[in-house]
């Protein structure tokens, strides 16, 4: 493993759709008009190691995942994923290239991005989610019971379609009927919304989104968030790991008060999936991010009026009321952010 084909190369056709691949689930960009064809091997995927997906986005490092059966490959007009079952991890889903989330702990990272700001404030009604296609983070706000709109904004519709398909106990989501699903660019959505129209907008943006990861580190764009929220509305986002030399905690909550005006905290929380790869381009962040040692960091933001204190929640989440999900949250509490 320590030979640098490892990670430099793609296998060949036979190597990648053999006895593992699921041809059924081969499409490619509607522009095709639904003819199926390759798109190639998967990135990441080791001709060195045929039947393993090497995980190398952190310079230096790869985490190695056994893909036991490529169960969906795809390519729309935005990007291309990859979803396989591995030995350990249930199935992960990559999108261009990077691991978006694993089966085996994707809800402590979308537990954690939720609830810090839904159960920071008082009875939360109108909620916009922008990215989390995967409906993870859909079917965390439907636990609570005070929310009446929830929108969410993704560019990509083939994601949405293929989370319901193979992933569908995070993709519950979509069944509450309080959600508004917009195919749209978010920044574009966002910069469309009345001001005040948000209780919370919660931020769930990829490195792969490209273009759009990159708008969302300009503050015009974080200004036009914090248009959208109602005074004393909460933003939550991705932020760095604490870990990483170039992220300055301070630095990024000083900026985030200059533009929201209210409360600002940082949390983090540890997804073992995110140990060594750069999966988030940080929003808050503005060089090329990542997530090693497997922490991922929250910003929290307030706008200026009833004043918000995140490191103690005033709603705490009722273990009866699960909205759409299939049982209680398995990580966030309200006594873990103490």
């Amino acid at each position: 493993m320590g030979k640098e084909t490892i990670v430099s190369q793609y296998p060949s056709k036979s190597q990648v759709q053999g006895e593992n691949f699921d041809h059924q689930n081969l499409v490619t960009s509607a522009a095709d008009n639904g003819k199926e064809e390759s798109i190639g091997a998967p990135k990441g995927t080791s001709p060195a190691l045929p039947g393993w997906y090497a995980d190398v986005s952190w310079p230096g490092e790869a985490h190695i995942y056994k893909m036991e059966k490529i169960i969906f490959q795809g390519k729309s007009e935005f990007q291309e994923l990859l979803v396989f079952e591995s030995s350990r991890h249930g199935k992960v889903a990559i999108l261009d290239g990077y691991i978006q989330l694993t089966e085996n702990d994707e809800f402590a990272y979308q537990e954690m991005l939720t609830h810090l700001a839904l159960c920071s404030i008082p009875n939360p009604k109108k909620v916009l989610l922008v990215g989390g296609g995967d409906g993870g983070i859909l079917r965390e706000i439907s636990r609570h019971s005070s929310v009446e709109h929830i929108d969410i904004c993704e560019i990509d519709k083939m994601v949405i379609d293929v989370y319901k398909k193979f992933f569908p106990d995070i993709a519950v989501g979509y069944e509450d009927t309080r959600v508004h699903v917009h195919i749209s660019d978010g920044i574009a959505f966002i910069n469309s919304v009345p001001e005040g129209t948000y209780d919370v907008i919660i931020l769930d943006a990829f490195q792969p989104m490209g273009p759009i990861a990159e708008v969302l580190a300009d503050n015009c764009f974080l200004e036009s968030v914090a248009k959208a929220l109602r005074p004393g509305g909460v933003l939550s986002a991705p932020a760095d790991s604490l870990w990483h030399k170039n992220f300055v905690v301070a630095d990024t909550i000083a900026n985030c008060k200059k533009i929201f005006k209210g409360s600002v905290n940082y949390a983090w929380t540890t997804v073992p999936t995110y140990a060594r790869h750069s999966l988030f381009n940080f929003i808050f962040t503005f060089l090329n991010s990542s997530s090693p040692f497997g922490v991922i960091g929250f910003m929290l933001c307030s706008t200026e009026g009833p004043p918000v204190n995140f490191k103690h929640p005033i709603s705490r989440l009722n273990p009866e009321q699960n909205g759409v999900a299939k049982g209680p949250p398995k990580f966030y509490n309200s006594e873990v952010i103490r």
